[in-house]
């Protein structure tokens, strides 16, 4: 065996790789009873755990926390290792031990899920698989090695962490070093932890490395008489254990030039959770309402993954970063409420949106528009754009989205669902406020939009969507003939509102009923243009669903096929509900039924139903 060349695998360190390949062939002397001092000094307790006839004589032993019949398995694994075969299939270590008799081996499986569970062996194949994914006869066509844990264990005699004397922090680099070790070990006891317990030996031999560093971190903070920026901030903040270790694994990220391994939500709930019933539980941590959100300390990037479901990315708040990263510079904040600022004006309405697009009743074509519309909105796609050169200025992404399509199909639902989905508020402009009876008031007034928006979005510090409803006078077709003073002034407003579109920067999304008026100029400016169609069968059978009274009484031969007849919009639905309940609440018996829902549809189809009152939409 001394000439075989041992494997390199991702699982040993160069460490281990070196010491094998350079001293295999002084162990294999050391075996025959020849050993020369220098391989025994350093292998000593490799030495007397395959020579010992009961591993339970064996120094290391007792870190194993296994049975003695593990510890033998074990014993047959490092022997198979020193004499060059790096991994040993399952059925071979097992047969060699318990060979004798039909199968008998097979009793003894358990004992390698057991070892594997402990951390001492590990799957070494290229098809490996996760042990939780794995039954038990399953590890019978497996390969395994000894884990660099066992190796190092064998080589040192202990896994105990080595830390230097207690000194007090010199900077708040050095004590995020540690904090950052720590943040080490949380992600690796996660995973088992959640997976298999926390009673194995591995998570217990973890947990007490974790112990002593968080003893050290304690006890090197109380001795430094300078304060510490991350401290001063949680004492500040009043985080919780688990809230802290969320943040410091963010700040990890950060520092470290991370690829988003910590930034994962999964990711940070794990790492703070025990079971899987403390991993529900810690989600909260997470969520809009927590402490570390609604206070603004971290922030995150909604994206779409490649199964259409939505994962978030957490960062820290920019600001927040700024102060820990550079304790000495800080960063003046003029940050004011938009909502204090929107009471000084009257031109916009502020709107805290409460659904996001996954609550909305949409024709599917439109649906998946709108889901690739938000996947490029997504801060990497900003930053590739402007290392390509196709977005020179840093910020946010820019983008001029039309809504088109008749009216109570959800345009401006929608758009409150899409900046709810960009976590952004909205300031909303009815656009038939701008027009006004005086010559040269409605184009000072245009200017003053764009003017207004920019200003308040300066002021906050924020950056909300800026929705143009019912905006058909902007975007129609300009006039041709210029006789009338009406017509050079609508011509002038127009000439205004192409300006500031083509000089807009941020989100903006406005609403019309009618894309075929729209003015082939502004039709260049706008990168989207999304329809809004009739809502089919399927979207209207959703809408009546979601729309008809809940505890509401309805006649037993109540059929809502019959109302999936009428090709009616989600805003036309909404009316119809509504007045079809005010006139069953007006009867002596209420009870809903079909024919009194009918009888509104007729009445509504006989008017002029497209001129009714804008919708804000419809919900699932």
């Amino acid at each position: 065996m001394p000439g075989r060349r041992i494997k390199k695998d991702e699982r040993a360190t160069q460490e281990c790789a070196g010491l094998l390949m350079t001293e295999r062939r002084g162990l294999i002397q050391a075996l025959d009873i020849h050993i020369p001092l220098v391989y025994y000094d350093s292998m000593k307790y490799l030495l007397d755990f395959v020579r010992t006839e009961d591993p339970k004589n064996s120094p290391i032993f007792e870190h194993l926390k296994c049975s003695p019949e593990e510890a033998k398995i074990l014993q047959a694994s490092i022997r198979r290792y020193i004499e060059g075969s790096e991994e040993c299939g399952v059925v071979e270590l097992l047969g060699e031990l318990y060979g004798d008799g039909e199968y008998g081996y097979l009793l003894h499986l358990e004992k390698i899920r057991s070892l594997m569970e402990l951390g001492w062996l590990v799957q070494n194949s290229f098809h490996s698989i996760k042990l939780g994914e794995l039954s038990t006869l399953e590890l019978l066509h497996t390969s395994v090695a000894p884990s660099v844990s066992f190796l190092k264990l064998l080589e040192n005699g202990n896994l105990d962490l080595v830390l230097p004397e207690i000194t007090p922090y010199t900077d708040h680099l050095e004590y995020l070093q540690d904090q950052f070790l720590r943040i080490d070990l949380y992600a690796k006891m996660g995973a088992p932890r959640v997976g298999h317990g926390s009673a194995s030996a591995g998570a217990g031999r973890l947990q007490n490395k974790l112990g002593l560093l968080e003893k050290r971190i304690e006890e090197r903070v109380a001795v430094t008489k300078d304060p510490i920026v991350v401290e001063e901030f949680f004492k500040e903040k009043g985080l919780d254990t688990k809230e802290q270790i969320i943040f410091l694994a963010l700040l990890k990220e950060e520092y470290t030039g991370g690829e988003g391994n910590l930034r994962d939500m999964n990711t940070l709930i794990d790492i703070v959770s025990f079971d899987e019933y403390d991993r529900f539980k810690n989600r909260a941590l997470l969520e809009e309402g927590s402490r570390l959100v609604s206070e603004e300390i971290i922030d995150y990037d909604e994206m779409l993954n490649p199964f259409g479901g939505i994962t978030r990315s957490f960062f820290i708040n920019e600001e927040v970063l700024h102060d820990i990263i550079h304790p000495q510079k800080k960063k003046k904040r003029t940050k004011l409420k938009l909502d204090m600022l929107v009471k000084e004006q009257d031109l916009f309405e502020l709107i805290d949106p409460k659904t996001t697009l996954d609550d909305v009743v949409l024709h599917p074509q439109t649906r998946e528009i709108l889901e690739a519309l938000l996947k490029q909105m997504d801060k990497k796609v900003a930053a590739r754009l402007k290392a390509w050169g196709i977005r020179p200025k840093a910020g946010s992404l820019t983008a001029r989205i039309i809504f088109y399509g008749p009216p109570g199909t959800g345009k401006t639902m929608t758009a409150l669902s899409l900046a709810k989905s960009l976590k952004r508020q909205v300031l909303s402009l009815d656009c038939s406020k701008i027009l006004s009876m005086y010559v040269g008031e409605s184009e000072k007034n245009v200017r003053k939009i764009f003017d207004t928006f920019k200003d308040l979005a300066q002021k906050s510090k924020s950056e909300p969507v800026l929705l143009l409803n019912e905006a058909d006078q902007f975007l129609s077709g300009r006039s041709t003939s210029v006789g009338s003073s009406a017509d050079k002034m609508h011509n002038q407003m127009q000439n205004i509102f192409l300006e500031q579109i083509e000089r807009f920067e941020g989100i903006l999304i406005a609403t019309t009923n009618l894309l075929e008026n729209l003015d082939s100029a502004f039709s260049r400016r706008f990168n989207y243009k999304i329809e809004f169609k009739r809502p089919g069968r399927i979207q209207r059978e959703a809408l009546w669903r979601n729309m008809l009274p809940k505890n509401a009484p309805y006649a037993e031969d109540f059929d809502l096929e019959k109302l999936l007849r009428y090709t009616l919009t989600g805003g036309q639905i909404d009316l119809i509900v509504k007045n079809t309940a005010y006139r069953v609440a007006a009867k002596d018996e209420p009870l809903f039924t079909i024919e009194d829902f009918i009888a509104e549809i007729e009445k509504e189809r006989e008017g002029s139903f497209e001129s009714e009152e804008k919708s804000m939409g419809f919900l699932k």
